[in-house]
């Protein structure tokens, strides 16, 4: 099974690719799109679209693109999107989110969790920059360790990885402001994790004995593994909501 495969099969039961609970999705939409509540929303690395059907179904006379490099987490996103009778107000594109270009900049901006399509958070808010329109805001999710990352961290999750203050710093350097956030609770955290590896875990026993089964049991125990013994003590998540500078 591919990496993407076990991924989108991991994530079925969260409310979103993030350790976000469902209040907290809610609260920080509403928080970005009511400034422009008929405006263009765009997420870079949308996966299933699971954020854009949820602003679209929260506001009527929105639109939204997605850009994503996974075509079968697209396909899911079109029937969810379907399914929310959202599907004509939203337009999801399989490319690089590095490659995504537009003629008309959007009024909000999501980018969750994705930083890393980017090459880290610095190319992410150079990249972001100019597709948002005079006003426009970017929610952003991105990791952090809870004080000095140690080597075993760094291994795991790249050298970019740095503390809550080192991600304001890049912030400020690059010229941009955070004028909403929401740091993920040890709640929010843990059921992210019980929810990525019980769902991996549940499909799998539902599976004949084979390849797809081993493998997604040994993946789900790996990261339950490295979740309790290498990183749940320190691993944290904020998401900003963030406008440029001029």
């Amino acid at each position: 099974m591919e990496r993407q495969t076990i991924g989108r099969i991991a994530h079925r039961d969260h409310p979103v690719a993030a350790p976000l609970s469902d209040e907290s999705v809610r609260r920080l939409l509403e928080h970005q799109l009511r400034r422009r509540p008929e405006g263009r929303v765009l997420d870079l690395g949308c996966g299933e679209a699971a954020w854009l059907v949820r602003a679209l179904s929260m506001y009527p006379d929105l639109h939204a693109i997605g850009v994503d490099a996974n075509p079968d987490a697209l396909e899911d996103g079109r029937r969810t999107a379907e399914r929310a009778g959202v599907a004509r107000r939203i337009g999801l594109h399989h490319t690089d989110v590095r490659d995504f270009r537009t003629n008309e900049p959007f009024d909000s901006v999501l980018s969750v969790g994705a930083t890393y399509a980017f090459g880290g958070l610095l190319p992410t808010l150079e990249a972001v920059r100019p597709l948002l329109a005079p006003g426009g805001t970017l929610l952003l999710g991105e990791s952090y360790w809870d004080g000095q990352p140690p080597d075993h961290a760094r291994e795991f999750f790249g050298d970019g990885l740095t503390d809550l203050a080192g991600v304001l710093t890049t912030l400020r350097t690059a010229d941009w402001w955070p004028i909403a956030g929401h740091t993920s609770t040890r709640e929010e955290l843990d059921t992210y994790e019980w929810s990525w590896t019980g769902t991996l875990t549940d499909w799998a026993l539902d599976q004949p004995p084979g390849p797809d089964r081993d493998q997604a049991l040994d993946a789900a125990t790996r990261h339950r593994d490295q979740w309790l013994n290498e990183y749940r003590a320190g691993f944290g998540f904020v998401t900003l909501l963030l406008r440029p500078g001029d």
